[in-house]
């Protein structure tokens, strides 16, 4: 285990109570004079919580590519410890699980159950041939929606399997396992009747054994290069762990037909991509290559773009991108050289890409940032620039040979643009859109796909395409599906959602038909279909409520003013049957900062009140069941205009955004302003941390996985694209760490002990626990272990619940009035 320790890899001491914390203990503050060490087993938070925690998951919609079909999928409930116990390796950034070879991550994309339904009929169509019990993931459908592919992540191996729907049987097409830990575990040929696939060599041995002797030291110099990095977990600290990574992250392509005959196509390597040509004559393949590096993850180390033939020969070498350990400071930042390879979708085989021109560096000053390029098979010619940007190139949408899309950005100044060009000659024809990022109400959607990658157009001869956006709005966001000419900019809007319901297009091919998502306050998500013309609808499913407990329970989408005249939003819950008469009521606020660069974008409505409400572990409606008033979503934003910084004032607006919302529901007679409890999760236990350390606002606070000494993040944080040494100050007056010994309102700690999240280490809520205790706070630290960033098994989730419950019982809803001395 030594060498795979990776959570504390940048730290130059070890956890004065590591063993404690690796024996599953958890220590306590428990009062203001001392503290004390408890050694619990896992704890369960009261009914109402554990029946949310454990209620089912409302299916999802994954739809075939003609919409004829609909597969609904479930995910499973949360995991038990026992199967997040499972080892993990960390390689090079990511989390890879030895067992079985593949990600373990924090994330969705998991199913156990799978329904398939005809769309036009409502008849389920029962599929043979499944296990019983399966871990589904990568779910794909072919061109023509006769089958789809997925794999299956049992515990000794991933599987790849087939569905075929005309027979509607499922198998498993090969004995062999996939490779799932890195790079694009499967997908169709393009003619819809082969899986191109990763899977583990077939002659890759045992696992390598680490040599206990070391034969030298570990190495790492710089020879005055600036080479600036943001903070990272899991990385790579010596020999053996690179010879892992070749163990354990080098795959075999093999083309599988629908049979199960397998073909293996090219050499073993460490795939970083793999695309196939639109036309399928041409695979573009790129591959991690040698040195490895001790201070990135592997998504910056070298890697060879090469051309393959269908039977992964090699054709041509197009580029070797070095280790990218050296990019200048700033968001805005990114490598020379050819960068972002793609193919043309509106031609058979021709190959797209961006190269800075500013030298890769913001601060550079030219009139011109990258510029695109393409080139044609049989990829021997000179390449053509297609267009020059005058911001960061962002991508291309290609309409078809005579229309394309180019989206450049500047995250420093926050602009977003896109230009329509002649893709075959480089032509400008006019910029159809320029825009704030943070401007949600000019957002105009993501561009729907037809056939390949290529946009879906309406038809006629102009480039008439179609959009999906949010549609915020003052009201609210109000989805909507519009058809855009990008020649006249004539918009119509096809579809937008209407109160009391949250409808948002999920499926259109623009044969007279939306499918639809529709939920509201008080009904989860169901789909339906909805005819363009006569409106007509038809519903394909009818999930039921999966929250008994929930239903009554009154929420109000608010809005108020800050005193600087900022408008600010919330969610506020309020129990089922509560009436102000009853008398104000304890509170929990739940919040997460956002940066802004104009005060317009600050003040804009976010959410909307008619969405149903979704139960995960990041939220806190589960204490609208014992009793509390809930506002959740909390607006946090912190906003610097011009020259200005947002996190210049960073302390400031956290207080005044607490302040305006305390003052608002308090003024509505809901909520008891001495009652109130504050939390967060990541970001968010950083803002909770700060409140505590600055304020008086709040009875106590809940702080999860968070980071609290800046001088650990010196080279960025979040939105903060400055240095330490750039900034000093700043990092100094944000980091509640170096005011601990101002924080005597009740502070609940919890953080995952395997956090491999960018600059939220462990160490950073072990230091502020002691921090705090060392200068007779009241807290408490709770360290979860085979935790992530994101808490996954049900025991620690519900334990972290049972936390949280008995801290609010204590200091919020039961607060006892603190001396003048602790105040």
């Amino acid at each position: 285990m030594s060498s795979r320790t990776k959570q504390f890899n940048h730290l130059t001491f070890k956890l004065f109570l590591k063993r404690s914390f690796l024996s599953m203990s958890l220590i306590a503050g428990l009062s203001l004079s001392g503290y004390t060490q408890e050694n619990l087993k896992y704890q369960l938070p009261p009914k109402s919580i554990v029946d949310l925690v454990d209620a089912p998951e409302t299916p999802t919609a994954i739809f075939s590519k003609d919409g004829s079909l609909m597969l609904l999928v479930e995910a499973p409930g949360y995991a038990s410890i026992k199967e997040v116990a499972q080892p993990i390796i960390g390689i090079a950034g990511i989390k890879v699980n030895p067992v079985n070879n593949s990600t373990e991550a924090e994330v969705s994309g998991i199913f156990e159950h799978l329904v398939l339904k005809d769309v036009k009929t409502g008849k389920e169509l029962k599929l043979t041939g499944l296990s019983e019990k399966m871990r589904i993931t990568n779910i794909t459908w072919n061109a023509d929606g006769n089958y789809f592919a997925f794999s299956n992540n049992k515990q000794s191996g991933v599987e790849l399997w087939l569905v075929d729907v005309k027979v509607l049987k499922a198998k498993r097409l090969t004995n062999n396992f996939l490779n799932d830990a890195y790079g694009k575990t499967l997908q169709w040929a393009p003619d819809g009747k082969h899986i191109l696939a990763q899977f583990i060599p077939a002659d890759r041995g045992s696992k390598p054994v680490e040599d206990m002797v070391p034969t030298g030291p570990v190495v790492q110099e710089n020879l005055g290069v600036i080479t600036p990095s943001r903070t990272y977990q899991y990385l790579l600290q010596n020999a053996y762990d690179q010879t892992l990574m070749d163990y354990y992250l080098t795959s075999q392509l093999q083309l599988v037909d629908l049979n199960g005959s397998a073909t293996k196509m090219g050499a073993p390597a460490i795939y970083r991509n793999v695309a196939y040509s639109p036309d399928g004559r041409y695979l573009m393949a790129q591959t991690v290559e040698k040195p490895y590096s001790y201070l990135v993850p592997i998504n910056y180390f070298p890697f060879q773009t090469s051309i393959l033939d269908p039977q992964g020969k090699l054709l041509k070498k197009m580029y070797n991108a070095p280790l990218a350990d050296k990019l200048p400071i700033g968001f805005d930042a990114v490598v020379t050289g050819p960068r972002a390879y793609e193919w043309r979708s509106d031609a058979p085989a021709t190959l797209a890409w961006a190269e800075a021109l500013d030298k890769g560096d913001p601060k550079v000053k030219v009139a011109e940032r990258d510029a695109v390029f393409s080139l044609e098979a049989p990829f021997t010619g000179t390449p053509k620039k297609l267009f020059s940007t005058t911001l960061r190139y962002g991508g291309m949408e290609w309409v078809n040979q005579s229309y394309a899309i180019v989206t450049e950005h500047w995250r420093k100044d926050r602009i977003e643009k896109m230009t329509l060009i002649n893709p075959e000659t480089g032509q400008v024809l006019k910029e159809i859109a320029k825009r704030s990022s943070e401007d949600s109400y000019t957002d105009p959607g993501n561009f729907v796909y037809g056939k390949g990658k290529t946009l879906l157009l309406d038809k006629g001869e102009q480039p008439v395409v179609f959009t999906i956006g949010p549609g915020a709005s003052p009201l609210g966001d109000r989805p909507f599906l519009m058809k855009w000419n990008l020649l006249t900019n004539k918009q119509d809007t096809l579809f937008k959602s209407n109160a009391p319901h949250y409808e948002i297009p999920v499926f259109f091919n623009n044969t007279g038909s939306i499918y639809i998502s529709r939920e509201s306050a008080e009904l989860p998500p169901n789909f339906f279909t909805l005819d363009v013309k006569s409106k007509q609808e038809q519903a394909l499913t009818s999930f039921g409520y999966p929250y008994p407990s929930l239903q009554g329970v009154q929420k109000t989408l608010l809005s108020y003013p800050r005193k600087d005249g900022i408008k600010l939003s919330a969610v506020l819950y309020l129990p089922k049957g509560y009436k102000k008469e009853e008398g104000p009521l304890p509170a929990l606020v739940w919040a997460y900062p956002r940066e802004f660069k104009t005060v317009e974008a600050a003040g804009q409505v976010k959410g909307s009140p008619y969405r149903f409400t979704r139960l995960a572990f990041r939220s806190p409606v589960y204490w609208v069941t014992r009793g509390y008033a809930v506002l959740d979503q909390a607006d946090m934003p912190i906003v610097g205009v011009g020259k200005e910084e947002p996190n210049d004032t960073f302390i400031e607006q956290i207080t005044n955004n607490a302040t305006a919302l305390i003052d608002y529901v308090a003024n509505m007679g809901v909520v008891d302003r001495n009652r109130i409890g504050v939390g967060g999760h990541s970001y968010g236990a950083f803002m909770t941390a700060n409140l505590l350390a600055h304020t008086k606002l709040f009875a106590a606070g809940i702080a999860r996985s968070g980071a609290y000494n800046r001088t650990l993040t010196p080279f960025g944080f979040q939105g903060e694209a400055r240095t330490f040494w750039q900034a000093q100050d700043t990092y100094d007056k944000m980091s509640p760490f170096n005011f601990a010994d101002k924080i005597k309102t009740p502070l609940l700690i919890t953080h995952g002990i395997d956090d491999d999240n960018s600059g939220t280490f462990p160490i950073q809520s072990e230091r502020l626990y002691s921090a705090i205790k060392g200068h007779g706070g009241t807290v408490r630290l709770v360290m979860l272990p085979k935790e992530f960033h994101g808490y996954r098994s049900r025991e620690s989730i519900l334990h972290t619940f049972w936390e949280q419950d008995k801290w609010l019982e204590t200091y919020v809803k039961n607060r006892k009035e603190l001396s003048k001395e602790a105040q």
